[in-house]
């Protein structure tokens, strides 16, 4: 027992690493941007094209990954994700022409890192139960650490070494990671690899129409659309515009624009997520309240991110965007989760983020394709209007919310 309580933090150690390159690959692809337009003579349009082919990408897959990731060895699917999206990473670094950042950026990157989100947060829920919170937010933070990182790391060797040199580093890392990962994480066991190809066709039907026949669960996964869709095009042109527009070198621009918005949203996490827990006690509705007022108070800071005239007003934006941003994020599966059957929900999770990163594809390419014309001040700033429109439907979710729409409370085994 004391062996098995010992490993579950050690398990926990190994995939907060892997996280870690998981959220970094993508991150420095967006950080070196401008040496790859130069470098390669691409359009804006043309590496925005890169950003939105990766997401749909991801997309596309993430609903095959989570069955695969109940179906087969956690343990394998992990390694060789990891594995896979390094290799590729490394790979990247060899491109050179738009074709090549295509093939192995977009859709080798984007198809092996959409694998390890479902069988990792699997194998966490495996082996910490009672301690399952607690260990998949420390497995969250993960992410915030790995997209700053990459952007003050990546932008600095790239600066230095050239950006080839960024993916060969951040690639190889990866690599060896996952070497160690195939020694050091045990098998598991897959629990529903017996059930037959005709059952779990019948059981994706039945949640995809639990969730679809739910008018409050449709706004819910509108709303969750329009705040991946702004972080996407956020992630991916925040870094090439303060670059462009303050002077900034890459890696200051790389690091600025991931770190104070980050950083907020740490904060924003934690307090909308104890005020929501407080106020739900007198009726639960009140969470979706608290997601509402996280969009559109996020609002006018997504506006003055794209207008502010110095570089300090726009980490003041940058840092209230991502508060706000944090607070909706704090209950976007308890809210859902509301009105979805226990049976149903990781299916639930998968349908909707398969709908949000889809649809977001798009954000890259468009903001990329306008930047010539409107410029990435007035794109930027734009995002705010569909921020505005998540909000809207969290008030149109909210309408129904108390009208055969919430299913009895039942205790999750």
């Amino acid at each position: 027992m004391k062996e098995k309580n010992e490993y579950k933090w050690e398990l926990l150690l190994w995939l907060w690493l892997a996280f870690f390159f998981n959220q970094a690959d993508r991150q420095i692809f967006n950080v070196v941007l401008p040496l790859i337009k130069d470098d390669l003579s691409l359009s804006d349009a043309q590496l925005g094209l890169v950003g939105s082919l990766f997401v749909l990408t991801l997309g596309l897959l993430i609903p095959f990954a989570g069955v695969t990731g109940d179906l087969f060895n956690r343990k394998k699917i992990i390694g060789f994700s990891l594995l896979f999206w390094s290799a590729s990473t490394l790979l990247t670094g060899l491109s050179h022409s738009l074709l090549h950042l295509i093939i192995l950026r977009s859709l080798a990157v984007g198809g092996g890192e959409a694998f390890y989100a479902p069988a990792a947060n699997g194998l966490i829920s495996q082996y910490h139960q009672k301690t399952r919170a607690l260990a998949m937010s420390i497995h969250q933070t993960s992410l915030y650490v790995g997209v700053v990182v990459s952007g003050a790391l990546g932008g600095y060797i790239a600066e230095l070494y050239g950006w080839k040199n960024t993916f060969f580093l951040f690639g190889g890392a990866g690599m060896v990671l996952s070497v160690i990962l195939f020694f050091r994480l045990r098998p598991t066991a897959t629990a529903i690899a017996t059930v037959s190809i005709s059952a779990q066709r019948t059981f994706m039907k039945e949640a995809t129409l639990a969730l679809l026949r739910k008018p409050t669960a449709v706004f819910l996964c509108g709303a969750f659309l329009a705040m991946v869709f702004v972080n996407v095009g956020y992630t991916t042109w925040t870094p090439t515009f303060l670059h462009e527009k303050f002077g900034l070198s890459i890696a200051e621009a790389g690091f600025s624009s991931m770190f104070y918005h980050h950083l907020f949203a740490f904060m924003g996490v934690i307090s909308g997520g104890w005020l929501s827990d407080k106020i739900a006690l007198q009726a639960t509705k009140y969470r979706l309240m608290v997601q509402s007022a996280g969009l559109f108070l996020a609002v006018p800071f997504i506006v003055g991110m794209g207008q502010a005239s110095t570089p300090g007003l726009t980490y003041v934006c940058l840092a209230g965007f991502g508060f706000f941003r944090g607070v909706y994020d704090a209950n976007i599966y308890a809210t859902l989760f509301e009105v979805i059957e226990p049976q149903y929900r990781s299916t639930s999770v998968g349908l909707s983020a398969m709908f949000a990163y889809v649809v977001a594809a798009l954000a890259p390419f468009l903001l990329g394709y306008l930047k010539p014309t409107l410029g990435l001040s007035i794109g930027l700033s734009a995002l705010s209007m569909v921020y505005m429109l998540g909000g809207i439907c969290i008030w149109a979710a909210l309408q129904g919310y108390m009208k055969n729409n919430q299913i009895p409370q039942a205790i999750d085994v």
